[in-house]
């Protein structure tokens, strides 16, 4: 897992070919507004999001978002536990985020 700055995030998300990006907040804050091609698994869903985290592609690099950038690196620890070596925290979270949004 790293946690990663906005800016470091962004640029890396942009030059990535292989990523996904990770929306872990519940579908109240997604409604506010979300990362464009965003997936949203919301963490609070318990064993829930470890059953949809088990169905995701371990090889891809995963870009972890929440609000604050606190459920997201409790994410990344959790997908670093279930073999997912490349997981990226946003740090800061959403109500930080500086690059496009889509309603």
């Amino acid at each position: 897992m790293a946690d990663l700055s906005q800016e470091e995030w962004a640029g890396q998300l942009q030059n990535d070919t292989n990523a996904f990006v990770l929306d872990v907040r519940t579908a109240e804050e997604v409604e506010e507004g979300y990362i464009p091609n965003s997936t949203n698994i919301d963490i609070y869903l318990g064993q829930g999001f470890l059953d949809e985290l088990e169905n995701l592609d371990k090889d891809k690099n995963y870009y972890v978002y929440c609000r604050s950038g606190n459920r997201s690196g409790q994410a990344c620890a959790i997908m670093n536990s279930i073999g997912i070596e490349n997981a990226f925290n946003l740090e800061g979270g959403f109500m930080n985020w500086e690059g496009e949004v889509a309603e």
